[in-house]
């Protein structure tokens, strides 16, 4: 299995212009941080977690060819507003995009891309085939995926566990019936936005915690706000085998 960190940031937090903290000062192209997604292929199948703003540019950086499906986690903007680039793909692939999202995310999308849903469509218009998760375990292309209940807030999210591979983002709160899913988990994913308390997302320290809670061998950390520091200063405090992502980041498990 190979991991990608396709984008590590959030809209957390971000000024539009004229922000002159060390992140933003930054050279160091660690501290540039488009919106979170993240590509996993396994056995030949190659997913994407969420297709923010910057979907496309993630895309093209990475050269991707070949993407299978799509998973959100969620419904807001910056996890789905790049899903129109996907008509890239249908045209390369001569087929409809493979999309799995609880039934409240998909009525979501339909909304947002009613162009793309519409009995009669314009020529072009991506091509999506819809379906619809919950808690229970699913397959894509013969790839057992197990997801995991997650609160952002008040707002019900999922992540996802492949194999050794769990991947968790936009939470502050996992219940034990949910972590105990985790468990046994090589690498973990899970959002650390930034040092101080958030509503509705796990501070650095917060996450942490939970990865040395669930003994989890490796842990990664993304969805990072410019709040939280630059990367070479905070991965200087972070333990052994606690990483803070990057975009462009790969793994091999």
């Amino acid at each position: 299995m190979n991991v990608t960190f396709l984008g590590t940031g959030t809209s957390q937090g971000v000024p539009v212009i004229a922000c002159h903290c060390d992140v933003c000062k930054s050279l160091d192209f660690r501290d540039k941080r488009l919106r979170t997604s993240i590509l996993i292929e396994v056995d030949g199948v190659n997913l994407v977690v969420d297709t923010g703003p910057d979907f496309r540019q993630q895309m093209l950086r990475e050269r991707v060819t070949k993407l299978d499906a799509i998973l959100f986690t969620h419904e807001h903007k910056d996890h789905t507003a790049g899903l129109d680039d996907v008509r890239s793909f249908n045209f390369a692939q001569q087929k409809d995009m493979p999309v799995y999202g609880e039934k409240r995310v998909l009525e979501q999308l339909k909304q947002e891309f009613a162009y793309a849903f519409t009995e009669k469509k314009y020529p072009g218009v991506p091509q999506i085939e819809l379906h619809a998760i919950d808690d229970s375990p699913f397959e894509v292309g013969g790839i057992q995926i197990i997801p995991i209940r997650a609160m952002h807030y008040r707002l019900p999210v999922l992540g996802f566990r492949i194999k050794d591979f769990t991947y968790v983002t936009d939470t502050n709160f996992i219940d034990e019936e949910n972590l105990d899913k985790i468990k046994g988990s090589k690498v973990i994913v899970l959002n650390g936005l930034q040092h101080e308390p958030h509503v509705s997302h796990y501070t650095l320290e917060e996450a942490v915690r939970v990865a040395d809670k669930l003994e989890i061998e490796k842990a990664y950390f993304t969805h990072i706000s410019h709040k939280l520091g630059t990367h070479k200063n905070e991965q200087g405090k972070l333990s052994e085998n606690r990483f803070l992502a990057y975009d462009g980041l790969s793994l091999t498990l």
